[in-house]
């Protein structure tokens, strides 16, 4: 193999790593984005029923559950 072929062969393993490196990066960005989303979800989710609750026992103390 002469210099230019080395150097090529050489530049196509660079970029078979870079692109390698940057698809597992995206993967770890997607799974942060993704936990975070289920994270908000669930807050929400507790923050609805706490509201709801609240809402009960006020109702409860004005008497206005029928």
């Amino acid at each position: 193999m002469d210099n230019s072929q080395s150097a090529s062969y050489q530049a196509g393993q660079a970029k078979a790593q870079a692109q390698e490196k940057a698809s597992g990066m995206m993967d770890k960005a997607s799974n942060a984005a993704q936990s975070a989303k289920e994270s908000v979800q669930e807050a929400g989710s507790q923050m609805q029923a706490k509201a709801q609750g609240a809402a009960d026992v006020a109702k409860e103390k004005l008497g206005m559950n029928k």
